[in-house]
Protein backbone atom coordinates (compact mmCIF):
# COMPACT_ATOMS: atom_id res chain seq x y z
CA UNK A 1 0.00 0.00 0.00
CA UNK A 2 1.43 3.31 -1.06
CA UNK A 3 2.60 5.22 2.44
CA UNK A 4 -1.03 6.96 4.29
CA UNK A 5 1.01 10.29 4.17
CA UNK A 6 1.51 10.13 -0.06
CA UNK A 7 -2.26 9.47 -1.13
CA UNK A 8 -3.68 13.06 -0.44
CA UNK A 9 -2.20 16.18 0.16
CA UNK A 10 -4.65 16.63 3.23
CA UNK A 11 -6.35 13.87 5.17
CA UNK A 12 -9.44 14.15 6.16
CA UNK A 13 -9.98 14.27 9.93
CA UNK A 14 -13.90 13.50 10.31
CA UNK A 15 -15.83 13.04 13.15
CA UNK A 16 -19.08 10.70 12.62
CA UNK A 17 -22.29 11.37 14.87
CA UNK A 18 -24.56 9.71 12.86
CA UNK A 19 -23.32 6.19 11.70
CA UNK A 20 -25.84 6.42 8.44
CA UNK A 21 -23.52 9.35 7.27
CA UNK A 22 -20.63 7.18 7.27
CA UNK A 23 -20.63 5.87 4.43
CA UNK A 24 -22.11 8.53 1.96
CA UNK A 25 -19.44 10.65 3.53
CA UNK A 26 -16.68 8.62 2.69
CA UNK A 27 -18.21 7.80 -1.17
CA UNK A 28 -18.14 11.42 -1.17
CA UNK A 29 -14.69 12.13 -0.58
CA UNK A 30 -14.17 9.83 -3.47
CA UNK A 31 -16.04 11.17 -5.53
CA UNK A 32 -13.81 14.52 -5.03
CA UNK A 33 -10.88 12.10 -5.36
CA UNK A 34 -9.49 12.07 -1.53
CA UNK A 35 -8.53 8.61 -1.42
CA UNK A 36 -7.83 8.33 2.59
CA UNK A 37 -10.00 9.82 5.40
CA UNK A 38 -9.03 9.26 9.49
CA UNK A 39 -12.26 8.39 11.75
CA UNK A 40 -11.94 10.06 15.17
CA UNK A 41 -13.09 7.90 17.65
CA UNK A 42 -14.34 10.40 19.79
CA UNK A 43 -18.19 9.20 19.64
CA UNK A 44 -19.85 6.30 21.19
CA UNK A 45 -20.66 4.72 17.49
CA UNK A 46 -17.44 5.80 15.83
CA UNK A 47 -16.26 1.93 15.99
CA UNK A 48 -19.36 1.24 13.67
CA UNK A 49 -19.02 4.03 11.49
CA UNK A 50 -15.56 3.09 10.96
CA UNK A 51 -16.54 -0.59 10.10
CA UNK A 52 -19.43 0.50 7.59
CA UNK A 53 -16.54 2.41 5.77
CA UNK A 54 -14.43 -0.43 5.40
CA UNK A 55 -17.14 -2.74 4.26
CA UNK A 56 -19.08 -0.61 1.84
CA UNK A 57 -16.55 1.26 0.69
CA UNK A 58 -13.24 -0.46 0.33
CA UNK A 59 -11.62 1.90 -2.16
CA UNK A 60 -10.40 4.58 0.08
CA UNK A 61 -7.91 3.74 3.10
CA UNK A 62 -9.77 4.21 6.52
CA UNK A 63 -7.89 4.95 9.69
CA UNK A 64 -8.52 5.02 13.45
CA UNK A 65 -8.04 8.64 14.59
CA UNK A 66 -7.87 9.58 18.57
CA UNK A 67 -6.17 6.26 19.25
CA UNK A 68 -5.75 6.87 22.98
CA UNK A 69 -5.00 3.04 24.63
CA UNK A 70 -4.25 -0.16 24.01
CA UNK A 71 -7.70 -1.71 24.00
CA UNK A 72 -8.40 0.90 21.38
CA UNK A 73 -5.66 0.15 19.21
CA UNK A 74 -7.63 -3.67 19.77
CA UNK A 75 -11.04 -2.40 19.11
CA UNK A 76 -10.02 -0.30 15.65
CA UNK A 77 -8.65 -3.42 14.22
CA UNK A 78 -11.16 -5.06 14.71
CA UNK A 79 -13.38 -2.96 13.32
CA UNK A 80 -11.52 -3.16 9.92
CA UNK A 81 -8.83 0.06 10.46
CA UNK A 82 -5.98 0.64 7.81
CA UNK A 83 -4.00 3.00 9.75
CA UNK A 84 -4.18 3.97 13.33
CA UNK A 85 -3.31 7.87 14.62
CA UNK A 86 -2.79 9.00 18.17
CA UNK A 87 -3.37 12.58 19.30
CA UNK A 88 0.36 11.99 21.91
CA UNK A 89 2.03 8.90 22.25
CA UNK A 90 2.87 6.93 25.29
CA UNK A 91 4.82 3.94 25.54
CA UNK A 92 1.76 1.62 26.33
CA UNK A 93 -0.11 3.14 23.33
CA UNK A 94 3.05 2.94 21.15
CA UNK A 95 4.06 -0.22 21.82
CA UNK A 96 -0.12 -1.52 20.70
CA UNK A 97 -0.01 0.44 17.40
CA UNK A 98 3.73 -1.40 16.78
CA UNK A 99 1.55 -4.60 17.54
CA UNK A 100 -0.69 -4.00 15.38
CA UNK A 101 0.89 -4.68 12.10
CA UNK A 102 -0.71 -1.62 11.08
CA UNK A 103 0.82 1.34 9.67
CA UNK A 104 0.28 4.29 12.51
CA UNK A 105 1.01 7.90 12.96
CA UNK A 106 2.14 8.78 16.61
CA UNK A 107 1.61 11.92 18.04
CA UNK A 108 4.31 14.46 18.79
CA UNK A 109 3.93 18.35 19.43
CA UNK A 110 7.70 18.46 20.86
CA UNK A 111 11.61 18.14 19.72
CA UNK A 112 12.11 15.66 22.79
CA UNK A 113 8.57 13.20 21.90
CA UNK A 114 9.79 13.43 18.31
CA UNK A 115 13.39 12.38 19.67
CA UNK A 116 12.23 9.51 21.38
CA UNK A 117 9.44 8.19 18.74
CA UNK A 118 12.97 8.37 16.14
CA UNK A 119 14.91 6.39 19.41
CA UNK A 120 12.23 3.49 18.69
CA UNK A 121 12.47 3.90 15.01
CA UNK A 122 9.60 5.34 14.16
CA UNK A 123 10.23 8.33 11.26
CA UNK A 124 6.54 9.43 10.47
CA UNK A 125 4.94 11.04 12.98
CA UNK A 126 1.43 12.89 13.40
CA UNK A 127 2.36 16.85 14.26
CA UNK A 128 -0.42 17.54 16.64
CA UNK A 129 -1.38 20.26 17.60
CA UNK A 130 0.19 21.71 15.21
CA UNK A 131 -0.49 25.34 15.23
CA UNK A 132 -1.00 25.74 18.88
CA UNK A 133 2.22 23.80 19.17
CA UNK A 134 4.36 26.02 17.14
CA UNK A 135 3.32 26.04 13.34
CA UNK A 136 5.29 26.09 10.42
CA UNK A 137 8.21 28.07 12.48
CA UNK A 138 8.69 25.36 14.86
CA UNK A 139 8.67 22.34 11.61
CA UNK A 140 11.06 24.42 10.30
CA UNK A 141 13.25 24.40 12.86
CA UNK A 142 13.12 20.70 13.82
CA UNK A 143 14.21 19.96 10.08
CA UNK A 144 17.73 20.87 10.97
CA UNK A 145 19.10 18.77 13.64
CA UNK A 146 16.24 15.64 12.94
CA UNK A 147 16.26 15.96 8.75
CA UNK A 148 14.90 12.41 8.97
CA UNK A 149 11.43 13.04 10.08
CA UNK A 150 8.36 13.44 8.00
CA UNK A 151 5.11 14.98 9.56
CA UNK A 152 1.04 15.43 8.60
CA UNK A 153 0.38 18.02 10.99
CA UNK A 154 -3.21 18.36 12.45
CA UNK A 155 -4.59 20.71 14.42
CA UNK A 156 -5.94 23.99 13.57
CA UNK A 157 -5.31 23.98 10.05
CA UNK A 158 -7.25 25.56 7.78
CA UNK A 159 -7.54 25.79 3.44
CA UNK A 160 -5.93 29.09 3.96
CA UNK A 161 -3.12 27.86 5.87
CA UNK A 162 -2.49 24.59 4.46
CA UNK A 163 -0.42 25.76 1.98
CA UNK A 164 2.35 26.63 4.58
CA UNK A 165 2.75 23.51 6.00
CA UNK A 166 2.96 21.59 2.49
CA UNK A 167 5.52 23.47 1.37
CA UNK A 168 8.20 22.46 3.91
CA UNK A 169 10.24 19.98 2.91
CA UNK A 170 9.22 17.96 6.05
CA UNK A 171 5.43 17.62 5.84
CA UNK A 172 4.84 14.83 3.54
CA UNK A 173 0.63 16.19 4.37
CA UNK A 174 -1.82 17.59 6.52
CA UNK A 175 -4.59 16.37 8.01
CA UNK A 176 -8.05 18.62 8.13
CA UNK A 177 -11.22 18.76 9.62
CA UNK A 178 -12.92 21.14 7.26
CA UNK A 179 -14.02 18.78 5.00
CA UNK A 180 -17.67 17.78 6.46
CA UNK A 181 -19.19 21.03 7.85
CA UNK A 182 -22.00 20.07 10.36
CA UNK A 183 -24.93 22.40 7.99
CA UNK A 184 -23.57 19.88 4.85
CA UNK A 185 -23.80 16.71 6.34
CA UNK A 186 -27.31 17.48 7.95
CA UNK A 187 -28.24 18.40 4.76
CA UNK A 188 -27.28 15.28 3.29
CA UNK A 189 -25.24 17.66 1.09
CA UNK A 190 -22.71 15.11 -0.57
CA UNK A 191 -21.93 17.45 -3.08
CA UNK A 192 -20.22 20.18 -1.15
CA UNK A 193 -17.85 17.90 0.57
CA UNK A 194 -16.98 16.20 -2.75
CA UNK A 195 -16.53 19.71 -3.70
CA UNK A 196 -14.17 20.48 -0.62
CA UNK A 197 -12.66 17.35 -0.81
CA UNK A 198 -11.56 18.23 -4.96
CA UNK A 199 -10.53 21.53 -3.91
CA UNK A 200 -7.68 20.29 -1.08
CA UNK A 201 -5.76 18.56 -3.91
CA UNK A 202 -5.18 21.96 -5.22
CA UNK A 203 -3.79 23.22 -1.69
CA UNK A 204 0.05 21.79 -2.59
CA UNK A 205 1.69 23.95 -5.00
Amino acid sequence: MTSITQIAPVIPVVTIDNPENAVPIARALLDGGVGIIELTLRTSTALDSLARIARQVPDIVIGAGTVLDAPTVARAVAAGAQFLVSPGTTPTVLAAMERSGLPFLPGAATVSDAMTLLERGVTTLKFFPAVAAGGTALLSAIAGPLPQLRFCPTGGITPQSAPGFLALGNVDCVGGSWFTPADAVAAGDWNRVSALAAQSLALRS
